[in-house]
């Protein structure tokens, strides 16, 4: 085998263009080799180990498989070391071709230590008191001085100089280009943290109302974001201002399935009262109030008799009420309601009394987070509660209108005939 080697080397140097071309492709196979092997059976073989862990489906290892710079950095070092035993390759096609694999070298080291962080990360994010001592800031300012190191590094192979030429003459110049590129590194810096806290993503529904911007992003770029508005204008946003002022995303209300209903239906406060026994028995009749007016007068009954000695007054025992027995329907018909979320925060509730009514709060979620059917939904509701308040004798409060006032003076103007 070995003379059978030596005779195709003898054959190859009588024509050395060819033995320049076939070692070339040779390397070039071996590295292919060295990459598929790394990438189908060394990485495969990780992925199963550390799906037998508890960190099975965990994001943060998928992602670092997505970037995994292992099966890329083998094939570097491999045509690094290789790269000089190429015959006839002139020193300045050598030096070139070993600078540029430095340089993929340290790229890849940099992404092999950053994917290492973040798992070191999703390891600490398993313990029970990583919510309230996170360490993901500390590793992501750790991330970028390797990434800052990483780029001198690269930056000093690719020019075969040493990186403390580099360092020196960075640091002479540093004042100038913090002035002049002042703008462009708020605008980086914010990047970057937008993108490391998933603050925003294009699509996401936003309010920002210093800038009048309410509407969906559309572009994030380095120094503007662009949101549409519902009125279809365009708010351009500086992206440092998105990390200096407040905002608000409305992603987390899409990506739960519903969208909050809180609205107040006012009452008019001349007209709570007591219920007779009458208007409890014509309530009865409401299906949605099945079971509760006997519940409560139960509740009530037992309250009063424990009550010593004021029971046989009245004014001292606890009645049932209309706006008590109405809250209770609200309710009721919300949580039978078809476009109501059944698995989110439901209530009804009173709040301050005001001088334009008792506010009676409605706080429910709809099962959509479309515009136009939360709307629907929301005017059905309040629909209904305005047309049934009359039945638990109840009024809605309102200001007096040109109608009323007229109907006050026009028994004493009455409209001569001509």
């Amino acid at each position: 085998m070995s003379n059978e080697l030596a005779l195709a080397a003898a054959w190859l140097e009588r024509y050395p263009v060819t033995y320049t071309v076939f070692a070339i492709s040779a390397l070039l196979a071996g590295a292919w080799i060295a990459h598929w092997i790394t990438r189908h059976i060394v990485l495969r073989g990780l992925r199963r180990l550390l799906q037998a862990t508890s960190l099975k489906g965990d994001p943060a290892v998928a992602q670092m498989f997505a970037v995994t710079p292992l099966s890329s950095l083998i094939p570097a070092l491999i045509v690094f070391a290789g790269v000089g035993m190429v015959p006839d390759l002139s020193v300045a096609a050598v030096t070139v071709v070993r600078n540029v694999c430095a340089a993929l070298i340290i790229l890849m080291l940099a992404r092999a230590i950053g994917s290492a962080l973040e798992l070191l990360n999703a390891f600490y994010m398993r313990r029970p008191d990583a919510h309230r001592r996170p360490i993901k800031g500390y590793l992501e300012v750790v991330k970028i001085a390797i990434y800052v190191i990483a780029a001198i590094l690269m930056v000093a192979a690719l020019v075969d100089r040493s990186p403390l030429i580099l360092l020196s003459g960075l640091g002479a110049m540093a004042a100038v280009l913090m002035l002049i590129f002042q703008d462009t590194l708020l605008s980086l810096v914010a990047s970057v943290q937008i993108s490391t806290n998933d603050m925003l993503r294009v699509g996401d529904w936003i309010e920002m109302p210093q800038f009048n911007a309410d509407g969906d992003v559309i572009d994030i770029a380095l120094h503007t974001v662009k949101v549409q508005n519902w009125d279809k204008t365009i708010t351009t946003i500086p992206t440092k201002r998105l990390i200096s002022d407040s905002f608000r995303n409305w992603r987390g209300m899409r990506e739960s399935g519903g969208r909050r209903i809180k609205r107040s239906l006012y009452l008019d406060q001349q007209s709570v009262r007591f219920l007779t026994d009458e208007e409890r028995r014509r309530l009865d009749r409401f299906a949605l109030l099945d079971g509760y007016l006997p519940a409560k007068e139960a509740e009530l009954d037992a309250w009063n008799r424990a009550l010593k000695g004021g029971s046989r007054d009245v004014v001292n025992r606890r009645r049932v009420t209309n706006i008590g027995t109405f809250r209770a329907y609200v309710e009721r018909y919300l949580r039978h309601h078809p476009g109501v979320h059944p698995g989110m925060t439901l209530m009804v509730r009173q709040l301050a009394p005001t001088s334009d009514g008792l506010p009676l709060e409605v706080y429910c979620f709809a099962n959509t987070i479309a515009w136009v059917n939360y709307e629907a939904i929301q005017s059905d509701i309040f629909d209904h509660l305005l047309a049934i308040v009359p039945e638990f004798g109840l009024r809605v409060f309102q200001h007096p209108g040109g109608a009323d006032m007229r109907a006050l003076v026009a028994p004493s103007y009455p409209v001569r005939a001509a």
